[in-house]
């Protein structure tokens, strides 16, 4: 494995030889521009491997993506290269058909502390709860980014990740409209603690999530990506293209339903992924209606 090869893959060739803020938020912006969130292995008859080398090899070497587990273990392995102080932490996803956070830990994300000061890296949730830059972990402060408003509240220990929503203008529709009209403007992210973890602690969640029928990873294929201006995303056969403040306060959502040759086509023009084994695309109805809130 090798840290340059990493930087080729995600198309970084800037300085990288101080761990500070300035160059960690450049390379994440790099990363989650080429990197994808998917879970299409598991759509493949392919079997997700957890550890560093078999993550490496899929993502910098087979030009793939990966979910949580492997995107943000890939990128713990960078940022522990070029010294910088990370950490792995566990968090708890909101669940909107639940109204209710996941009972176990099903979530991967980051802690960087830069001259005393910690932020949270997270490159794989994917879809339109990506943060673009490194978020203070200070609570109750409003952090705006393109791609919305982030927000940390901590309650005894406990840290709650929530994103303030836009709405979304969809051309074929008549007028902008939210997702959840009903939940106010605020989507709940996930939880989390500040108590360190190993990769070892995901194995058996790794495993969970590929056998498991009632996880929307199992029910839905997809295939995300950030871009300069907003947001890919293709699930089962329906891709979406979002820009970010098309209008004030509002985002642009297009949307195509694709065939099946279509689908491969726009994995590689797209997300630049080229499968191995054949995809079976998958999108179960009645899970959460609106593609911009799928993951």
């Amino acid at each position: 494995m090798n840290i340059q090869e990493y930087f080729t893959r995600i198309s970084y060739n800037k300085s990288h030889k101080d761990a500070d803020l300035e160059t960690l938020t450049a390379i994440f912006q790099h990363h989650i521009r080429a990197i994808p969130f998917e879970n299409l292995s598991m759509h493949c008859g392919e079997t997700i491997e957890l550890d560093l080398h078999s993550v490496y090899n899929k993502i910098v070497r087979k030009k793939r993506g990966g979910w949580c587990l492997e995107s943000n273990h890939l990128f713990f392995w960078a940022l522990q290269e070029l010294g910088y102080d990370v950490c792995i932490l566990g968090g708890n996803s909101y669940e909107p058909a639940e109204k209710a956070y996941s009972a176990e830990i099903n979530h991967i994300l980051l802690k960087v502390v830069i001259k005393g000061n910690s932020y949270i890296v997270d490159a794989g949730f994917g879809g339109a709860y990506q943060a673009w830059q490194p978020l203070m972990l200070i609570s109750g402060k409003d952090q705006p980014q393109i791609p919305g408003i982030f927000r940390f509240t901590e309650d005894k220990g406990t840290w709650y990740f929530e994103k303030v929503k836009r709405k979304h203008y969809i051309p074929e529709q008549s007028v902008p409209f939210t997702d959840t009209p009903e939940l106010g403007n605020i989507r709940k992210i996930y939880t989390f603690t500040l108590e360190p973890r190993s990769i070892k602690d995901f194995q058996e969640l790794n495993s969970y999530l590929q056998v498991s029928p009632d996880t929307i990873l199992q029910k839905k294929s997809i295939c995300t990506l950030q871009t300069s201006e907003g947001l890919y995303a293709l699930v089962g056969w329906t891709f979406s293209e979002t820009k970010y403040n098309y209008m004030e306060d509002t985002d642009l959502v297009q949307i195509t339903t694709l065939t099946d040759e279509e689908v491969e086509k726009t994995l590689k023009e797209k997300f630049s992924i080229v499968l191995e084994n054949k995809l079976l695309p998958v999108n179960v109805r009645g899970l959460p209606p609106n593609l911009v809130d799928m993951i």
